[in-house]
């Protein structure tokens, strides 16, 4: 008969990868939820008391009523997500329990998907479908369906962590000019003169960029901040790009500003809201392509940010800082 394992560890989502939790099975018991969000929460408060750890994923929130139900032998926590949206940081500090999360491992899935947007949008994509798909085909004309070039592009950044730099690096391949960038800190002197990028203030940004990335968080300051003003500010030949998050982005004047031509593309894999209903007035534009919240979404991303979190619970167990702490 095999000893006791010492510590129970719950797998809080049905979709977790079992190949990015098997280190786990050595020292600990495995408890999975069986029931499919969003109405699996009466699962979970079953299922976790006496746990000592906890793997989180999806929408819904870890919060008090969540962490007593844990009782006070747990330890531990990793989300399988770069933001830590689903979870109350402020409880979880106050109880000292540490929380890891996976924001590398998302780094590179994220940063193919924003290039794969930047082209699709500069080069018209969703607009050449609908043609396509209209009987609009034009064999006859020599300008029909022109798009932006890459090539010799001034790249803008808001925003230039981990997400950015593996953007602009993958960039580099479509021979751009220069990236510009902004953020509250300047970038180590070795990263500038990798991607031959400026930090500059946020009118410069607007105003030189051929193409905007936003890869920032969501912040008091960062809320609304790309609005009408911002998009008067860019040239007509811009095409902005969203792979931070929804709400930085006025999405009623981008709509008015692709509408209008004001600028002329958008791609984004974040909005608001989220899921964006099928009749939103966004989806009516040519000029813009939208893509689910699926900038993480690959086999290998998941489980690699499944392992990632297997092991910040088993350095939480262990007493160890996290290899990626969440604060």
């Amino acid at each position: 008969m095999s000893a006791a394992k010492p510590f129970k560890v719950l797998i809080a989502h049905t979709d977790v990868p079992p190949e990015g939790i098997e280190i786990l099975k050595e020292k600990c018991e495995i408890l999975r939820v069986i029931n499919e969000p969003p109405k699996n929460r009466p699962e979970i408060l079953e299922k976790i008391r006496g746990v000592h750890a906890v793997i989180w994923g999806g929408r819904d929130i870890l919060n008090a009523e969540i962490l007593d139900a844990a009782g006070p032998q747990l330890k531990a926590v990793s989300t399988m997500s770069s933001g830590i949206n689903n979870v109350d940081l402020a409880e979880i500090k106050k109880r000292g329990i540490p929380l890891g999360s996976t924001p590398a491992m998302l780094t590179v899935a994220v940063a193919d998907l924003t290039v794969g947007l930047l082209i699709a949008a500069a080069r018209r994509f969703q607009e050449g479908r609908r043609k396509i798909d209209s009987d609009k085909w034009d064999k006859d004309h020599l300008n029909w369906m022109l798009g932006q070039d890459i090539r010799d592009s001034t790249v803008g950044f808001y925003g230039f962590g981990g997400i950015g730099q593996a953007v602009a690096k993958r960039l580099m391949g479509f021979e751009i000019d220069r990236v510009l960038y902004t953020t509250r800190t300047r970038v180590a002197q070795d990263i500038e003169e990798q991607f031959n990028a400026t930090k500059v203030d946020f009118d410069t940004l607007l105003a030189q960029s051929d193409f905007i990335i936003i890869a920032s968080p969501l912040t008091k300051d960062t809320l609304g901040l790309f609005n009408a003003t911002a998009f008067n500010k860019m040239k007509e030949t811009a095409v902005l790009v969203n792979v931070g998050r929804g709400k930085i982005v006025n999405q009623d004047d981008l709509y008015e500003a692709l509408k209008s031509n004001r600028i002329f593309a958008a791609g984004l894999d974040v909005m608001d809201p989220e899921p964006l209903p099928s009749h939103d007035k966004l989806l009516t534009l040519d000029n813009v392509v939208v893509t689910p919240h699926v900038g993480y979404a690959t086999l290998r991303t998941r489980i690699d940010a499944a392992n990632l979190a297997s092991r910040n619970v088993l350095r939480g167990l262990a007493g160890e800082p996290m290899l990626s702490p969440a604060y």
